[in-house]
């Protein structure tokens, strides 16, 4: 019994009545004009092919059918505009879904008044309605709940359809699911950036405070120990702004992500490490333009950690940069001729970044020393089902 009862204490069960009733109300005026039915299932066709209507309907179906869903990133029912022709075509039909709908929410109307005939004929007045062809009678007041019964099963089980097919027909594209996808990736790999920035900076602060206050305690110097303490306080603020605007900027989880550049501005990068005093030579294969913005935006970072680290281990050296685009994956390579131990990198955070942002991406990151170099290999795949994949499963979900 408490099963059945529960959707009739639950708000969203009136809530999507509502929404049943919406286009009801709609065809009962034109029914008040025409007694062609068939005209508002005509109507439907040339209206759903607006990309707008399907942004309009996703809003309305998010807002009254699946209120708990409203404002998600993995809502069932998309709140989008039609971008295909599949999705235009999956509109129109939603519409005429919802209209059919909407005929039994009317024929429901019925019900409660039917309640009303019944009460009313206990003073001697006959019925009317869907209790038409009663004798008025006095306990005709006993049969009054009953119509109500039939109307509360309708409300529940119509709500439930109307949700069903709101989600099978309005539900994510593909080119939504890709675009949601790329939101996440993009709060990931910030998130993600902004922690590698924080690890750096309070590791400096606390590796300064270290070793400035165990020189002070065996320097036994006033002046000495002095100037340890301000540098410890100078560090110490600088790690705290870096720590209260991570902070800010996470607490702050609706701020979208600034922009950032992509592998189409990688020249700028090349020009950086030349004037330098690096002997860059790029070669790039492929149509940069076929990678996706996430791919893109991660390859140029990744490049330029290549680089900065080239410059930091090795100094101004001969570089060479390959960037291919092909057999939907982005391959990117940095090598430079190592120069002793000072043109090795270590394992430090710079080559885990890079490590980190392919693997996030679903691809794969090598470095590696052979005949004389030091060579940083990426492999990032283009297709966005396996790098959605990985970033579900970073996230958790």
């Amino acid at each position: 019994m408490h099963r059945i009862l529960t959707p009739l204490t639950s708000a969203v069960t009136y809530s999507r009545w509502l929404h049943m009733l919406i286009p009801a109300a709609a065809a009962s005026v034109w029914f008040f004009i025409s007694d062609a039915f068939w005209a508002p299932l005509l109507f439907a066709v040339p209206i759903g092919l607006v990309p707008a209507m399907r942004l309009e309907e996703g809003i309305q179906a998010q807002l009254l059918l699946t209120p708990s869903e409203r404002g998600r990133p993995d809502a069932s029912i998309a709140a989008a505009s039609s971008s295909s022709w599949a999705d235009r075509w999956r509109t129109v039909l939603w519409l005429e879904v919802r209209l059919l709908i909407s005929a039994g929410a009317i024929l429901a109307l019925w019900l409660p008044v039917a309640s009303i005939e019944l009460v009313l004929s206990t003073a001697g007045r006959p019925p009317g309605g869907l209790a038409e062809g009663l004798d008025p009678h006095w306990w005709n007041v006993l049969l009054a709940p009953l119509p109500i019964v039939p109307l509360l099963v309708l409300v529940v089980l119509g709500g439930r359809l109307s949700t069903a097919a709101a989600r099978w027909l309005l539900g994510p594209s593909p080119t939504d699911r890709l675009t949601v996808l790329e939101g996440l990736t993009e709060e990931l790999l910030e998130r993600n950036r902004m922690a590698r920035e924080l690890h750096d900076s309070i590791g400096h602060a606390l590796t300064v405070a270290v070793v400035q206050a165990g020189a002070a305690r065996t320097a036994g110097d006033p002046a000495f120990t002095e100037r340890a303490l301000a540098a410890i306080e100078e560090t110490g603020r600088d790690a705290l702004e870096d720590l209260e605007r991570v902070l800010r900027v996470l607490r702050e989880s609706g701020t979208p992500v600034s922009r950032r550049p992509t592998l189409a501005e990688a020249e700028r990068l090349l020009d950086s490490a030349r004037s330098s005093g690096a002997k860059v030579d790029a070669r790039v294969s492929g149509d940069l333009r076929l990678v996706p913005a996430p791919v893109s935006r991660e390859g140029y970072r990744i490049l330029q950690e290549s680089l900065t680290n080239v410059l930091r281990h090795a100094g101004p050296v001969s570089v060479r940069v390959t960037i291919a685009v092909d057999g939907g994956r982005l391959e990117l390579e940095v090598a430079n001729p190592l120069s002793g131990a000072a043109g090795l990198p270590g394992s430090g955070s710079g080559l885990r970044g890079i490590r980190e942002r392919a693997a996030l991406l679903g691809g794969k990151a090598r470095t590696e020393s052979r005949e004389g170099e030091w060579r940083v290999s990426v492999s990032l795949p283009l297709d966005g089902i396996r790098w959605s994949d990985a970033v579900h499963r970073s996230s958790g979900r």
